[in-house]
């Protein structure tokens, strides 16, 4: 894999999820497996930072009111009710972990929705940087995860799903996306096969 042609797309990587007092932290039915996850995104974030990898941050912001949400409904509307990504909360900001890698993260606005393309500039940016391979890490595998990964395929980039790296709301979920619907149109695999597979000399990262 052309590690000049790849970007590390991360998804919700946000207070709200990922902070022991997040909004949504029990989206997630154990709560154990969001250290697990976070520990190897920060694993894989840190082996890349020496390369020619791209990295991007997407966070989700909503306005005071969520008038940008018309009749939400599903994580949508939970996440209203509960007044969670709100713009100028804390739980809208990066998790503390990655801002330490704030020099080699491009974090793109705009998105509020499931889908991160949507009203964010990534389709143009990534045609900028002339990325091929968009790899994607983050929360939640059957909602944004998924409805990025699918957009970016029809975009005919190709997808790679780092099922060590992404967080389901329940084990059971996130089996079942990782064998029975990602593979539908991604490679799946974990952050340590993806070093492997990159052109980059991972014993000196």
């Amino acid at each position: 894999m052309n590690a000049a042609q790849t970007v590390l797309l991360l998804i919700g990587y946000q207070n709200d999820y990922f902070s022991p007092t997040g909004i949504l932290r029990d989206v997630v039915e154990e709560s154990a497996h969001h250290q697990t996850v976070l520990s190897n995104t920060l694993n894989l974030v840190q082996r890349l930072a020496a390369s020619p990898v791209r990295m991007v941050d997407t966070p989700i912001v909503f306005t005071d009111d969520y008038h940008e949400l018309v009749n939400p409904i599903g994580i949508l509307n939970t996440i209203k009710e509960l007044g969670a990504f709100k713009v100028g909360s804390d739980g809208v900001k990066t998790i503390p972990e990655l801002q330490a890698f704030a020099n080699r993260i491009t974090t793109i606005p705009g998105k509020r929705g499931l889908n991160a393309f949507s009203n964010t500039a990534l389709e143009t940016l990534f045609q900028q940087w002339g990325i091929s391979n968009i790899v994607i890490a983050g929360a939640i595998s059957s909602i944004c995860v998924d409805s990025t990964g699918r957009h970016a395929h029809s975009l005919d980039y190709r997808v790679t799903i780092l099922n060590d790296c992404t967080l389901g709301r329940s084990p059971v979920e996130q089996a079942f996306y990782c064998e029975q619907i990602f593979p539908l149109y991604a490679q799946t695999m974990t952050h340590h096969e993806l070093l492997q597979k990159l052109d980059i000399n991972t014993d000196s990262l």
